[in-house]
């Protein structure tokens, strides 16, 4: 079975190539891949190549497919899964196969699963560690989204706080507390706020930063805080770059600081500005990946010591937080769409991914089985006199100028893909 996809060799060496599959085995499963999101972590190991953790030293001999943030749909099923597993089943994906034990990782590691890919053959290793799951939303880019807010979610369960008697430890950010996301305008800071306004554990009081005035503008645009206050939630939006953000900050927070601060710039400033607003127990996730092995920025030990000031990091979700985040995308609860700000096809991949961080804007849908430029929601407008950007145009102005189920349907039964 011969399939296209987009392979790994070496630092910023990836090839859209045609191959061949291996024969279906009785412990494997062939997929087609219907939507795959595009992350700065592929970003990250394009750049590296080989010295990236997840990555085999012998890529350039083995190359693996990239691309780990997947939805696809099940077209056969070795006699090993049968009764698990049907034709015709839509799926998502946890990457990460067994920290535990290494750094296998769908989109790292593979050379015959990744997302940028046409049709994958998903070895045994994959599925007896019960990374794929079972998928039954509206649309595929939700699926592919489940990983990126699985993320988000197990960053919110890794908040935690000192019990009032005994030091144990009270998981997840305080309920009807103080929230800041800082640097929380970009597709992940999007999701978190997301999550933060309709997850199960709620903050009373909202504040999210950045320094792009128009990454502020789009964001607040999204989520009204008239809307949010109907739900009991104060939001702000706040822009950081001039002034005094420490005082801002803790004027916002009626001067008490913050009981949960989310980071998510791998900047020193933002670092160290999220340290000065915790509150009394505080905890400050740092939920930014930095490339700087180096990298480092001040924290308040004094505060450590006598106000009980603590800091997490998490990277990646469990196969649980995607299972949460698959079951509130299934209930319309998250809408993650709000991430999207591109789409394209399998012949924009490599484009995208290597120019990535230049890219404005949120999320990068690929859909490996059309071929499509890569092209911005917001555009659709000026590209009405192609009779496909028109349709897409109309039912995105439907929907906020954002991404949708519809859109999606339409841009696949233009390609054949339904």
């Amino acid at each position: 079975m011969k399939t296209t996809a987009v392979r790994l060799y070496g630092k910023r060496d990836v090839r859209l190539e045609s191959f061949e599959l291996p024969e279906l085995a009785d412990d494997n499963i062939l997929a087609k891949v219907i939507s795959d999101s595009v992350c700065m972590s592929t970003f990250k190991t394009v750049e590296q190549g080989a010295e990236h953790k997840r990555v085999p030293d012998n890529v350039a001999e083995n190359p693996v497919i990239i691309g780990h943030e997947l939805c696809g749909e099940i077209l056969e099923v070795g006699s090993k899964w049968a009764g698990k597993f049907r034709r015709g089943d839509r799926f998502a994906v946890q990457p990460v196969i067994d920290q535990a034990v290494s750094y296998d990782t769908i989109g790292y590691s593979f050379g015959t699963v990744g997302g940028d890919a046409e049709l994958v053959m998903i070895p045994n290793e994959i599925i007896e560690k019960g990374c794929i799951l079972p998928y039954t939303g509206d649309a595929c880019f939700k699926g592919s989204l489940a990983e990126p807010m699985s993320c988000i979610i197990g960053g919110f369960r890794a908040f935690y706080h000192q019990g009032k008697e005994e030091y144990t430890h009270e998981m997840g950010i305080v309920e009807n507390g103080r929230l800041a996301i800082i640097g929380g305008t970009g597709p992940m800071g999007l999701g978190a706020i997301d999550y933060a306004l309709n997850g199960p554990r709620k903050p009373g009081k909202l504040v999210v930063t950045d320094i792009n005035p128009e990454r502020l503008a789009r964001a607040e645009k999204i989520f009204s805080p008239a809307e949010a206050a109907k739900r009991g939630i104060e939001l702000h939006f706040v822009n950081t770059a001039s002034g005094d953000a420490v005082k801002l900050m803790l004027e916002l927070s009626g001067g008490k600081g913050f009981n949960d601060v989310l980071c998510m710039a791998p900047a020193e400033a933002a670092v160290e500005l999220s340290g000065k607003i915790l509150a009394h127990d505080g905890c400050l996730n740092f939920f930014a990946g930095p490339t700087d092995r180096e990298f480092a920025a001040k924290l308040n030990f004094y505060d450590v010591h006598y106000a009980s000031t603590h800091v997490t990091g998490t990277s990646g979700g469990t196969v649980n937080d995607l299972i949460s985040a698959l079951q509130l995308m299934e209930q319309n609860i998250i809408h993650p769409e709000v991430m999207i700000t591109h789409i394209g096809g399998l012949d924009a991949a490599i484009d995208t991914v290597l120019r990535l961080p230049s890219i404005p804007g949120g999320k990068k849908i690929i859909y490996p089985g059309i071929r499509c430029p890569l092209t911005a929601v917001a555009d659709f407008a000026k590209l009405k006199s192609d009779p496909l950007f028109a349709k897409l145009a109309e039912c995105c102005e439907r929907s906020g100028n954002l991404w949708n189920r519809e859109a999606e349907q339409i841009l696949l039964e233009h390609f054949n893909q339904l």
